[in-house]
């Protein structure tokens, strides 16, 4: 059975001072959606985060970027996903991916953290068995630069890229939202 989307929850940072950080391209791409379906976000105490919801042809959806730092996310998430029943399987996080290339799109279901503190947070409250959108940031080379590497901006050819990527997986987002996982896969893996 195909689970659709009922929260999508894009990981970044609250604050202008990170708002074009590469760690925010979750924010980005929720902020992308909302704009798609005319919809704003407005802040939701009880959430902990931002929050607003999209209606599809394929039905209701919500869009959180929580406001908790990063490495406390799963709060945000856990007490959304708590209020309206959302089940693990039907949520979808949007995280910045130092394994992929800059601007490259993949969709995945489950797995570890990778070091991600903001999916480490996650899994620790919800469980791992959630559906993840890696947008990729490339790698600064070495681990010891990758914290000031995800916190700084992108250039201006790589913030391009992550736009054309967002767009473009925004393009599939009726296939990802009900959850046709093979047909948004090979879509989305395609093209990026």
């Amino acid at each position: 059975m195909t689970q659709q989307i009922k929260l999508v929850v894009g990981l970044g940072n609250p604050g202008e001072k990170y708002a074009d950080t590469r760690h925010n391209v979750g924010f980005w791409f929720v902020d992308y959606l909302a704009d798609e379906y005319r919809e704003s976000f407005r802040t939701e105490t009880k959430f902990q985060g931002e929050a607003t919801r999209i209606n599809t042809s394929v039905g209701d959806c919500w869009l959180l970027k929580p406001s908790t730092f990063m490495n406390a996310s799963g709060r945000a998430v856990s007490a959304i996903a708590k209020f309206y029943k959302i089940p693990v399987e039907s949520i979808l996080v949007v995280h910045d991916e130092l394994d992929l290339p800059v601007g490259k799109m993949r969709l995945k279901k489950g797995g570890g953290h990778g070091g991600h503190n903001g999916l480490r947070d996650i899994s620790s409250a919800m469980g791992k068995d959630f559906y993840r959108l890696r947008i990729g940031i490339d790698h600064p080379g070495h681990k010891d630069a990758v914290s000031g590497y995800v916190l700084s901006r992108p250039g201006k050819s790589e913030q391009q890229s992550v736009e054309a990527g967002i767009e473009e997986a925004a393009r599939y987002w009726l296939d990802i939202q009900a959850g046709q996982w093979d047909a948004a896969m090979n879509k989305l893996h395609t093209a990026t």
